[in-house]
C-alpha cells in the first residue's frame, strides 16, 4: 500500500492537482454575472487565475492580485474590473479552498460594508 502512495504522489499531474485551488462554487459566480454582465471578462479572468493558484499564504494572493484585501475572519475582498466590482470570498488557505460570498458593484459594495461589514458577508442570496 505505501508503496502504491508513493507512486501517486510522484506523480506530476497528481501533485498539480492537490495544489490547485478548489472554488465553491462557478454557478455562484455564473448568477452574479447575469446581475453584472459588464463583469463577465473581470470574473473570468479571476477564476482561471484563482483556480491555477497555489496560495499557502495572504502574500502569495497579493502577489496574484495586488488590490486584494484581507478583511477578516478568513474574508478576502477583490477589486475587479479597475475596482468597479468587489467580490467577497471566504478563503481557507490551509485546505487551498474559496467560498464565493458575494459580488457586487462598487456602490453595492460600500452600502454592504455600512450596514453588515465585509468580514461579517455569509451569502448573498
Amino acid at each position: 500500500m505505501f508503496h502504491f502512495l508513493k507512486l501517486i504522489f510522484k506523480n506530476e499531474i497528481f501533485r498539480q492537482l492537490c495544489n490547485w485551488m478548489v472554488i465553491i462554487s462557478k454557478r455562484t459566480l455564473t448568477e452574479y454575472v447575469k446581475e453584472h454582465p459588464l463583469a463577465v471578462e473581470s470574473i473570468n479572468r479571476w477564476y482561471e487565475t484563482v483556480r491555477k493558484a497555489n496560495w499557502n499564504s495572504f502574500a502569495a494572493v497579493k502577489s496574484d492580485f495586488n488590490s486584494v484585501d484581507a478583511v477578516g475572519n478568513d474574508r478576502y475582498v477583490f477589486n475587479l474590473k479597475g475596482n468597479e466590482y468587489r467580490l467577497i470570498v471566504l478563503m481557507l488557505l490551509s485546505t487551498r479552498t474559496v467560498f464565493i460570498l458575494w459580488f457586487g458593484s462598487h456602490k453595492e459594495y460600500d452600502n454592504l460594508n455600512k450596514t453588515v461589514g465585509a468580514k461579517n458577508v455569509q451569502h448573498k442570496k
